[in-house]
């Protein structure tokens, strides 16, 4: 019962955590657009039908019933038609009419009074810091979040402390035997290293860091060193002969590099046989930055290669593959991933607490990268548009010609709308993955 409760409670921690960053990115678009004297009419929360709103000056602020996101409604938000400044539909073409039946809806609340507070007449600077808003604050969240994270927890480091040791050598990647008495042993095991041991020396000199300790393992191959350790409290004195076979190779940020095909890159190489402990090691304020960099990166790698990991995850719920555990996953995966780890009863709290937090660091890190996509309805598509506009403009105006005016970026509507049936069936497919087939971080 109170694992159940955990589960329920890590969902819920991760689903709020989510519904306050939605709710943040646009106020990253209100507060903007407030600023530039644009008058908003609604500020909402989710889609559908309204749970609950309230009028505060000229903004109506609520709740909508599907909590798939937001928006922010400001007047004006396409300008009339060029040539006579008209909102009416101008043609029975099927495209034409979208663009003119969106350039009427958004003129429906438009007054005389705000003949100087519509969006289309605002500078292009200022459009792109009004549609910037939103995911700058989703990045503001992720690097708060990444600071509590980092300065209040800690990062897990290796420790110099052994959490195991492998008792037969076996080739990288090959599963363990089932006879652990009947199998060549690891230089670890067969100098007596057992789970708790601390290395203090080896080769004769000071052994502080594991990173670098694993370096000197690594190039010793064959070479029969000094190694000491402690137990118990007392200093031990050995002696122990790194054997020379396929380990991973390791990139910057401690993980194992892996080709195209997915498979790891191995390299021959000095090898043990022995497991580090991990410590929660709080960091100072310089490491949060790198961080949330490396993890925009990271994300925006997996949004770089959508097309072949949505494959992969269509691969994987409609046959007997696994889920890269690398690859994309709906909010659905998250509220599990977030369930499952609360319910971890084993793990320390801090440590549970920790991982939540990192995963909402990463959420917004994730919104951050995504909302910058170049495509409409995205706020990287409104950004495009309103680029594109200060280019024709300062063409024209280079070799003196009419001015061409805002940029109706209603007439991109209907790529706007292949765009988000687009997004709704990634959505809809990630959804269905995460529950038959969710992503298996704990094994």
């Amino acid at each position: 019962m109170v694992t159940v409760l955990l589960f329920i409670g890590g969902v819920a921690f991760v689903a709020i955590g989510i519904a306050v960053s939605i709710a943040l990115h646009e106020v990253g678009h209100l507060l903007p657009a407030k600023l530039f004297n644009v008058r908003v009419t609604r500020y909402m929360i989710g889609f559908g039908p309204t749970m609950f709103s309230r009028k505060k000056g000229e903004t109506e602020y609520g709740i909508k019933a599907i909590p798939a996101g937001g928006y922010v409604a400001m007047v004006g938000m396409y300008p009339p038609n060029r040539s006579d400044g008209s909102v009416r539909p101008s043609s029975t073409g099927m495209f034409q009419t979208l663009a003119s039946e969106a350039r009427s809806a958004a003129h429906e609340e438009v007054g005389p009074e705000d003949s100087n507070r519509v969006f289309y007449k605002l500078p292009v600077w200022k459009k792109i810091i009004i549609m910037l808003g939103g995911p700058f604050m989703n990045l503001l969240i992720g690097v708060v979040l990444m600071a509590v994270l980092l300065m209040g927890f800690g990062s897990a480091q290796a420790t110099t402390t052994l959490s195991e040791v492998n008792a037969c050598q076996v080739a990288y990647g090959q599963p363990v035997p089932t006879d652990l008495n009947n199998c060549t042993k690891t230089p670890a095991a067969a100098a007596g290293l057992l789970p708790g041991d601390s290395i203090t020396s080896f080769d004769g000199q000071a052994v502080t860091d594991w990173t670098a300790f694993t370096e000197r393992v690594r190039a010793s191959a064959g070479k029969n060193v000094a190694l000491v350790y402690e137990r118990g409290g007392k200093s031990i004195s050995t002696t122990i002969t790194p054997v020379l076979t396929a380990r991973p190779v390791i990139d910057a940020n401690g993980l194992a590099q892996v080709d195209d095909a997915g498979k790891a890159v191995t390299v021959q190489a000095g090898f043990l046989g022995v497991g580090p402990t991990s410590a929660m090691v709080p960091q100072p304020a310089s490491a949060v930055l790198p961080a949330v960099a490396h993890n925009v990166t990271q994300i925006g790698g997996v949004v770089f290669q959508l097309p072949q990991k949505l494959v992969g995850v269509a691969k994987a719920a409609f046959s007997s593959e696994p889920r890269d555990p690398n690859g994309p996953i709906s909010v659905v995966g998250v509220g599990r991933v977030a369930g499952e780890v609360a319910a971890m009863e084993e793990v320390p709290l801090s440590a549970r607490a920790a991982t939540l937090i990192g995963l909402l660091a990463g959420v917004n890190l994730a919104l951050f990268v995504f909302n910058l996509i170049p495509l409409l309805p995205l706020d990287g598509g409104h950004v495009l548009g309103a680029l594109y506009e200060g280019a024709r403009r300062t063409v024209a105006k280079v070799f003196k010609r009419r001015d061409p005016g805002p940029f109706d970026i209603a007439k991109l509507l209907p790529v706007t709308y292949v765009a988000a049936i687009v997004l709704i069936g990634m959505g809809a497919l990630l959804i269905y993955a995460d529950i038959v087939k969710p992503v298996n971080l704990f094994g």
